[in-house]
């Protein structure tokens, strides 16, 4: 399920920052935190570079908000409760939101599907889309709707 979407020029002033910030949404002040590093990155670098410097970039600005996470964090997939690969989100912040990274002109169905496929095979609750390719910064924010609270611990446990 796509809870926001939004697309936010990374010129804006910090006061419109804070406008992304939603507090009825789940871990709505932090993925606000997120989505204002990813506004920094884009109005510094702008578009037209490769994913991985973008990638590079948010991860030097998320340290320096002081933001916890996991690059390139690589997490089990299951079939029927069996381990049976695995697979790696761009980042997993705070060990409760997967974001996941685009540098192209435009997103695409198939680039939501594969952050929503995340969010269900890590059974996580809260995910971020961001689009750096395009003139303005681009993101959605994602709710897993087959979040199952009860399977966090076999998670955390491997």
């Amino acid at each position: 399920m796509i809870e926001n979407t939004n697309n936010i020029k990374s010129n804006e002033s910090d006061k419109s920052q804070k406008s992304v910030v939603k507090t009825n949404y789940k871990y709505s002040e932090l993925t606000g935190k997120i989505i204002g590093c990813a506004m920094e990155v884009h109005k510094i670098l702008g578009n037209g570079f490769q994913e991985v410097i973008y990638q590079r970039a948010l991860a030097k600005e998320m340290m320096l908000q002081g933001i916890g996470f996991s690059r390139e964090h690589e997490m089990p997939i299951f079939y029927k409760e069996e381990q049976i690969g695995t697979r790696r989100v761009d980042f997993l912040i705070e060990d409760v939101i997967s974001v996941e990274l685009k540098a192209v002109t435009k997103t695409e169905d198939v680039h939501l599907a594969q952050a929503i496929n995340y969010l269900e095979a890590y059974n996580l609750e809260i995910g971020l889309l961001m689009n750096f390719g395009a003139k303005s910064l681009e993101f959605k924010r994602l709710i897993n709707s087959k979040f199952n609270q009860k399977s966090i611990q076999s998670r955390t446990s491997i």
